[in-house]
């Protein structure tokens, strides 16, 4: 490791040892698994809170609040009983660009799921290979083979499912991949299945800003060549785990006020000295 990549590491080793902590989460989407201590239950309340985490944090504690209390104590249960004849609970759903009709064909298609094989982790890991470079050629079969089960692709149930071969970053799935394959105080790592080391970093414009300031990627656009790019900076430091530090490093810019910009108090960030707008 050169000299640079050294420095960054300890400065990410303090943002890491200061941020990630269980107490920190909220507002982080991620706050909504832990309302629930059944492993099968903390996954679909997981992967719901990643697919509807996009837009103003106040909206997504909202959106996902009103889903969660809608499903009942046992998300798991409601999806297994779930049927078109339940649909009328969601009408008045809205997220955005999501409706209730999105979710309520969302819900279908992780009945067959969890109908034939007991888990989202089982269907994923059905088409996971540990010889793949990272987790996306798995995640592209995720997306492709929940979307084969429904008859009628709707544009809201694609922005559900985006597909990293269609140059989507995946922001929203890969946070769920993060949050279910890692294990510390903030992971809770419900899945065995899947090498920690072959995840992509969530970009969103927030943290592909912040890995710009980094100098970790030169990319104008965020896509899934921008994600690569960055996971591997960052794998250049932690081999075994690069996105590792992604939820620290979200934390600088939710809690530190970090917009890209130049003002009073930068010099203060730990990331200063390795801003390029420093």
């Amino acid at each position: 490791m050169d000299k640079k990549n050294t420095q960054l590491k300890n400065v990410l080793e303090r943002l890491y040892a200061k941020y990630n902590h269980r107490e920190l989460i909220a507002p982080d989407p991620l706050q909504f698994v832990y309302r629930y201590s059944e492993p099968r239950d903390m996954e679909i309340a997981a992967l719901l809170a990643a697919t509807l985490a996009y837009g103003r944090v106040a909206q997504i504690e909202k959106s996902v609040t009103s889903l969660l209390q809608f499903m009942g104590k046992n998300p798991f249960k409601f999806i297994l009983n779930f049927s078109k004849s339940k649909t009328d609970g969601l009408l008045n759903f809205k997220h955005r660009f999501t409706t209730g009709e999105h979710l309520a064909s969302f819900f279908l298609l992780l009945k067959n799921v969890l109908t034939e094989f007991g888990s989202i982790e089982m269907f994923f890991a059905k088409e996971y290979h540990p010889s793949d470079p990272n987790i996306i050629p798995a995640l592209s079969k995720f997306s492709d083979n929940l979307l084969s089960m429904h008859v009628k692709n709707s544009k809201g149930l694609k922005y559900l499912l985006p597909n990293p071969k269609d140059g989507s970053a995946c922001k929203r799935l890969n946070l769920f991949l993060r949050w279910m394959v890692r294990k510390d105080d903030v992971d809770p790592g419900l899945w065995k299945s899947v090498d920690k080391s072959k995840l992509i970093v969530p970009v969103d414009v927030h943290m592909g800003r912040l890995c710009k300031l980094l100098g970790l990627y030169r990319r104008k656009t965020i896509s899934i060549a921008a994600a690569v790019e960055i996971t591997e900076n960052f794998r250049s430091i932690e081999p075994s785990d690069p996105v590792k530090y992604d939820f620290a490093l979200s934390r600088v810019g939710i809690l530190e006020n970090c917009t890209g910009r130049h003002r009073a108090g930068c010099e203060f960030c730990e990331l200063f000295k390795f801003c390029f707008r420093a």
